[in-house]
């Protein structure tokens, strides 16, 4: 050095210049960094434009902030955030904090397709110092408030260059829950993100610290000591470390870059401002990020370089709204310790009472004290200052004495330790533990050891969780939360924000509205049971219809039926539910960027499931039985319908084909009960599912890829849907020839072949019963004849009618399979009736109940019918003659009433076989046997 330095921080450098060369061996090597700091305070704190440097959900800044816009009352406050949410920021007086500020985007354009939806939220606690920034600006008469950092867009345009990697480290302490989850999979941005983002350093701080976490040295190192010091001590203390951090950063030259590029638009978005409003710098406040405080842009400050100019946004459609946030949502998404905000929750509270600072709050907002007297605006705790006066002479040198005093230890409180240990051993006992006296002895003492081995006569929060854990904690938690969480909410518990209805975006709104003759607080957390008596109350079938719609939108245990059911075709008359929205209202805020309506919401949600890129038939009649379910409206289900059409003649696979049929059937049996004739689209979707699925079914049988349900259902689809295909001009000679055309490898398959062979009538039962023998008469074959009865159990689905064939097939299984075959398939015949043949279950018990002895004590005597002896010949002679013809000759009223019917005049003659009816049945004698045996058989 040359010579003597005048500056205010002169005495600094040389101290640093000394500390250089002697912890570094030599000037050169350290003395760049510490010199360049304390160039980048100086330069900050001559800006005409006072910049105020804060820390994201700090106490510390939060308290400066309000002590300084009480003392200067900036007619400009120029904030760092997004400045397409402005707008928003107004809602804020009508929720309770925390919440933030949210950008959402449903349908991208200009984006990676997968990156949808997008989202950007801003968390706002009452103990941050944006807070205090936006309630000064918007309840003081003649501020503006400025946000000047780059649009949410340019957030996502941004990400990309560093290909969306997350910003933000992991949260650390307990893992996720409800509460966490509020933000979702929203980008999070905030004011004054000041974290080193080179890992040994905050490594060397935190083990130097003897600290567990960057959470607890902020709150010991930083927090505590700037809580209580002057505006100037603070900005130049804030001022180095942002520096520090900022040239210790890692060189990745893609978020330097977006760093520095946001600097250059802010502080260029700020001269447009100054210049446009005329206004003076002096009487102006820059709140930012310690980080972006200490820039080095050219671009910086209010005679900076010429400007920068952002590239335009993408056509992306954003809506804007507040969420609910929480304590926990905050700590999930920024990386922070857990329990953390909570403490600077507490932290700030114990500021204010000791400072007696008064905050700003937005008049009327919720969760704050009402004035006693209504104001234009806040007092000042000042007077009010006079006008502007010429530029204040450059500030002291306080960073001097800061950084050699020792730090102030507060002394023990002990009444406040007790009562910290009392309170967590009360809280314990309730959750569980068995925790006593002597715990909260050994805790109070365990926080006083702890901290003296931390260096701290005081124990903080971090040590009194540490004693308590180690000193109540157990092998096992007996409830749901462990000591560790108790502590947490001791401190002041996660808070969990509520935007209020003025807030609340016009759909949200209007569910309220049509929900309100429930008589339920819905706004509030927590679970409101709904009971409708439709019968008594029809006006209860309008909040019926938006439960079900509500059910059909938001996640599970927003609207959740208790009792009650609604189905194609059928409405309950009384219905109970369990309803959440208020725990749930983030979801219902993101519907209201969807629409102005739950209908409107839910239509484009089945449009775009409907219309979308991997859109199946089954999916699409699933839109098209929603349409009819909720919105009851017959246009959209017949275009729905229509588009079903089109994805199925379009379908080379049968993957969905299960799903198919069943919608199919529900749909059928809805019209035909509900409609006077079936609407053409239906028609039209049997007559081409039934020409698709033949062209499809020998493919079927021999790909290996299609399970045997799928070619079931392929069947079913076919034999159930055959009358009214065929009505429609379809040939059954399409399903004749597929099925001959069907040769089939796996076992299961080929019995599934076998019945619709059956069902076609080109194989016998007779004959499908002496393969079944043949089968198991085969060693070669006994080890595959499981995969064969499933192939059977499947069948059911297509050819209900061989239930007693396959309770026959069964039964010889259990009866003649051995054991190292049987046991091991059992498991298998298990899994499968109750995951693919749930619906066939109940044919099988019924057809083996009509078949086996009701009672134990016939069993013993009890013969399978397919093992009783043959009838002797004259027995089957007199079964085989055509006794019905007879009986029908003797009772000619049938036949005349049948004959009637028909509309076939005529008269009996003297003789008997005068009769039209009995002349037909003694020619024709099949129909009468087949009923005689029936009846004879029931």
């Amino acid at each position: 050095m040359s010579g003597p330095d005048e500056t205010p921080f002169g005495a600094l450098r040389g101290q640093l210049h000394e500390a250089a060369a002697t912890f570094a061996g030599g000037p050169d090597a350290l003395e760049g960094m510490l010199l360049g700091m304390v160039d980048d305070v100086d330069r900050a704190l001559r800006e005409p434009l006072e910049i105020f440097p804060v820390c994201h959900h700090s106490p510390a800044s939060a308290l400066a902030m309000a002590r300084r816009l009480r003392e200067k009352q900036p007619k400009v406050v120029y904030l760092e955030l997004c400045e397409d949410m402005a707008p928003l920021l107004t809602e804020l007086r009508n929720c309770r904090l925390p919440v933030a500020v949210q950008a959402f985007a449903g349908e991208i354009d200009g984006f990676p397709a997968e990156w949808a939806p997008l989202s950007v939220v801003a968390p706002i606690t009452e103990a941050s110092a944006e807070y205090q920034a936006i309630a000064y600006a918007l309840d003081t008469p003649g501020v503006e408030l400025v946000l000047v950092d780059r649009s949410s867009d340019h957030v996502f345009q941004w990400d990309a260059r560093r290909e969306r990697s997350p910003e933000q480290p992991p949260a650390v302490g307990r893992p996720a829950e409800e509460e966490a989850a509020l933000h979702g999979e929203a980008v999070g941005v905030e004011i004054g993100d000041l974290r080193p983002r080179f890992a040994e350093l905050e490594e060397h701080l935190l083990r130097h610290g003897k600290v567990r976490h960057w959470s607890e040295w902020w709150h010991q190192y930083v927090e505590v000591p700037l809580g209580g010091g002057d505006h100037d001590t603070y900005r130049q203390v804030m001022f180095l470390i942002g520096s520090l951090f900022r040239r210790l950063a890692p060189g990745d030259g893609d978020r330097v870059r977006i760093d520095e590029d946001r600097e250059r638009y802010m502080w260029t978005r700020m001269r447009e401002h100054l210049a446009a409003s005329g206004t003076d710098p002096g009487e102006c406040l820059y709140v930012c990020g310690a980080f972006h405080a200490a820039s080095r842009v050219e671009e910086f400050g209010v005679h900076g370089g010429d400007g920068f100019e952002l590239t335009p946004r993408t056509a992306t459609t954003w809506q804007y709204g507040l969420i609910p946030s929480s304590h926990a949502a905050i700590e999930a998404q920024f990386g922070l310790a857990a329990g953390s905000v909570s403490i600077a929750a507490t932290e700030w509270a114990k500021n204010l009472k000791r400072t007696r600072v008064k905050p700003y709050r937005l008049e009327g907002q919720a969760g704050t004290k009402k004035s006693r007297a209504k104001k234009t605006a806040p007092a000042p705790a000042v007077p009010t200052p006079a006008p502007p006066a010429p530029p204040a002479p450059p500030a002291e040198d306080q960073l001097s004495g800061f950084l050699r005093r020792p730090p102030v230890l507060d002394t023990l409180d002990e009444a406040e330790l007790l009562g910290w240990s009392v309170e967590i051993v009360r809280a314990a006992r309730r959750n569980g533990y068995l925790a006593s006296t002597a715990d909260a002895i050994a805790v109070f003492e365990t926080s006083i050891l702890l901290a003296g081995m931390r260096d701290r006569a005081k124990p903080t929060p971090y040590d009194f969780q540490d004693a308590a854990v180690t000193c109540i904690e157990k092998d096992s938690v007996p409830g749901r939360r462990d000591i560790g969480r108790l502590v947490e909410i001791m401190m002041g518990g996660d808070r969990i924000g509520q935007v209020g209805y003025e807030a609340l975006p016009p759909l949200a709104r209007d569910v309220h509205d049509r929900l309100a003759p429930l008589g339920l607080k819905l706004q509030q957390r927590g679970v409101r049971r709904a009971l409708l008596d439709m019968n008594a109350q029809p006006e209860l079938r309008a909040c019926s219809d938006v439960l079900w719609m509500l059910r059909r939108l938001m996640p599970q245990g927003a609207a959740r039926p208790i009792m009650g059911e609604r189905t194609l075709g059928e409405r309950s008359t009384q219905e109970s539910w369990d309803l959440a929205l208020g725990t749930h209202q983030r979801a219902l805020i993101e519907l209201g960027y969807e629409g102005v309506c739950i209908e409107q919401v839910l239509e484009q949600r089945l449009r775009r499931e409907a219309y979308g890129a991997r859109a199946t038939t089954a999916v699409v009649l699933g839109a098209v039985e929603d349409a009819t379910l909720y919105l009851g409206s017959r246009r959209l289900a017949d275009e729905l319908g229509t588009r079903a059409l089109e994805v199925l003649a379009a379908e080379r696979s049968v993957d969905g084909a299960p799903e198919v049929l069943r919608r199919v059937r529900r749909l059928l049996a809805y019209y035909r009960t509900a409609e006077p004739v079936l609407p053409p689209w239906i028609e039209s979707f049997v007559k081409t599912g039934y020409a698709h699925y033949c062209t499809l079914l020998p493919t079927a049988f021999r790909d290996e890829d299609a399970t045997v349900g799928q070619v079931a259902a392929m069947l079913g689809f076919l034999f159930s849907m055959e009358g009214l295909a065929l009505s429609l001009g379809c040939d059954r000679a399409q399903l004749e020839l597929a099925v001959a055309q069907s040769h089939p490898e796996d076992p299961a398959k080929t019995a599934l072949l076998w019945a619709a062979q059956v069902q076609l009538g080109t194989l016998s039962r007779a004959e499908l019963r002496a393969r079944c023998d043949e089968l198991l008469a085969n060693p070669l074959v006994v080890p595959a004849y499981p995969r064969y009865l499933s192939g059977f159990v499947h069948a059911l689905e297509p050819v209900p009618g061989l239930a007693d064939v396959v309770v026959e097939a069964v039964s010889n299984a259990f009866a003649r399979l051995p054991d190292p075959v049987l046991l091991p398939w059992l498991p298998t015949l298990i899994t499968t009736l109750r995951s693919t043949a749930s619906e066939l279950a109940p044919l099988l018990i019924r057809e083996a109940g009509r078949v086996f002895p009701a009672r134990l004590p016939a069993l013993d005597t009890w013969v399978p019918p397919w093992r009783a002896p043959a009838a002797p010949p004259a027995r089957r002679a007199a079964l085989a003659a055509p006794r019905g013809a007879s009986l029908l000759a003797a009772h000619p009223a049938t036949c005349d009433g049948l004959a009637t019917l028909l509309g076939c005049a005529g008269e009996w003659a003297p003789a008997a076989p005068a009769s039209p009816g009995a002349t037909l049945l003694t020619r024709h004698p099949e129909p009468a046997t087949a009923l005689e045996a029936l009846l004879s058989g029931a």
